[in-house]
């Protein structure tokens, strides 16, 4: 599967490095990192600035890890993070189907990276320069592990920020309390 992982790294990593400075500066008519920390102040994913520069350098940098076959798993399981947490956060209550906006494509991105990591990046990358053209279960169950923790970490961390901030403005978000 060597060329065929070589396929699949440009494509697929070249995609998420394309969504990932879509966020960070505004290429490919993307939000900006503006834009994305307001998407993230409406996706209760605070603090928004941080969590913005965050999924648009992982996005940026894990795609070109992917790219070149380096650290696969660790990359793999970067990217797997935003994926989940984007079905997390805005399309599992849609269903699964993408014409619903649903998870249907984050689903085939999950599974195209977690067979990345775990068929290994092939011998044209630098994973195998190290050894390490082939990264078998173990790849695919840490790049698994880190995408889910990752999710999980970033999402209650979210959480966690907003009510601390909604406590801290007396609940009020901006509405008037009338006694």
């Amino acid at each position: 599967m060597s060329w065929g992982a070589v396929i699949v790294r440009v494509v697929v990593g070249g995609l998420f490095v394309g969504h990932g400075l879509q966020k960070l500066n505004g290429s490919f008519n993307g939000p900006g990192l503006e834009g994305t920390e307001k998407m993230m102040e409406s996706l209760e994913m605070e603090p928004a600035k941080t969590n913005a520069l965050a999924v648009s350098l992982a996005e940026t940098g894990a795609g070109a890890a992917i790219v070149a076959g380096a650290a696969t798993p660790l990359a793999a399981g970067g990217l797997i993070a935003s994926m989940v947490t984007a079905i997390r956060k805005v399309h599992a209550k849609n269903g699964v189907w993408n014409s619903n906006g649903g998870f249907e494509y984050n689903a085939v991105l999950i599974a195209v990276l977690t067979a990345l990591a775990a068929e290994g990046p092939g011998k044209a990358s630098f994973d195998a320069l190290f050894g390490k053209a082939r990264w078998g279960a173990k790849g695919a169950l840490t790049a698994l592990a880190l995408g889910i923790g990752g999710s999980i970490a970033a999402v209650e961390m979210g959480r966690r920020t907003a009510e601390k901030k909604s406590a801290e403005s007396g609940g009020d978000l901006g509405g008037t309390a009338e006694g």
